[in-house]
């Protein structure tokens, strides 16, 4: 019952009407208020703003002339891909949540104005009212889901990013790599590390691969397993692997949670390790004498 009962009343509504007769009315004061709330003008031209104003007029206008007030449905499809495109531009020009917002819940204030002025009747004023504040209320919450996604999206990416640099595979020698490992190791960055050092190990032919964790904070059972992970899958791809950068504590915290790495070669240092692999590879290097 009451479904319908507000189908009906969105169809009597006379909000459509006061919008396509005082569009640019509206309008004017519409863009008038915006400067003076919450939107920062230095970061979008005043041209562009009253554009955006005019199409989110005039798309609102259609929108609740069709008579419904879910905006998921089909008949708000055009306003949702315009706030979309708004809210994606509004994240990446540096405009915050609320700022975007303000652009959609800043229209009340001229609506509402033109609304009082034209209905007289208190029952129909106040519902129209409130349709009204359900569908821009509605639309408002659209623009910070979408801000909300285009932040993750960027957020994530910066962490894929941070983690491609983090874990860079660098030729030392002409048949050995090495793969120093800044930070901690979780899955995601362990597959990562992985793909990257068994696809150079395929570009180079290289021989040997070194990992060093001289810049592992600590290492526990689960970043043991990674490691051990990583040091098969080279071995997999025809390559010796060694650990290099075990420190004391290091190594202490490996005995006292007993984890194995008899099979794995393991050195001090990443000096030290690059020197066995330089032996490994019947490679010598002689200090050249000074006359």
């Amino acid at each position: 019952m009451k479904a319908v009962a507000l189908k009906e009343t969105m169809s009597e509504s006379k909000i459509s009407e006061i919008l396509e007769t005082f569009e640019a009315d509206l309008l004017s004061e519409w863009t008038q208020e915006l400067a003076i709330v919450n939107i920062r003008r230095g970061l979008i031209k005043e041209a562009q703003l009253k554009e955006e104003c005019r199409e989110f007029l005039s798309l609102f206008r259609i929108a609740v002339g069709r008579g419904n007030t879910n905006i998921q449905t089909e008949a708000w499809q055009e306003m949702r891909e315009m706030l979309n495109s708004i809210s994606r531009s509004r994240s990446q020009n540096g405009f915050t949540p609320s700022e975007t917002a303000t652009f959609v819940f800043s229209f009340k204030q001229p609506l509402f104005k033109r609304m009082r002025q034209q209905l007289q009747d208190p029952i129909e004023l106040g519902e129209n009212i409130w349709l009204a504040t359900n569908l821009l209320d509605q639309l408002g919450l659209l623009t910070i889901e979408v801000y909300q996604k285009v932040r993750e999206e960027v957020i994530l990416r910066q962490q894929e990013e941070l983690m491609e640099l983090s874990t860079p595979v660098v030729k030392l020698w002409e048949g050995i790599l090495a793969l120093p490992i800044i930070g901690t190791l979780d899955s995601a960055r362990t597959q990562m590390m992985m793909e990257s050092l068994l696809q150079k190990i395929v570009e180079t032919e290289s021989e040997v691969a070194i990992i060093d964790i001289t810049g592992v904070p600590t290492v526990d059972t689960l970043t043991a397993q990674h490691l051990l992970k990583t040091v098969t899958a080279a071995r997999l791809m025809g390559a010796d692997c060694m650990i290099s950068g075990i420190r004391p504590q290091i190594a202490q915290t490996i005995v006292y949670l007993g984890i194995d790495l008899t099979n794995v070669v393991t050195k001090a240092t990443l000096a030290d390790a690059f020197l066995t692999a330089l032996k490994r590879l019947g490679t010598t290097i002689t200090r050249s004498q000074s006359k």
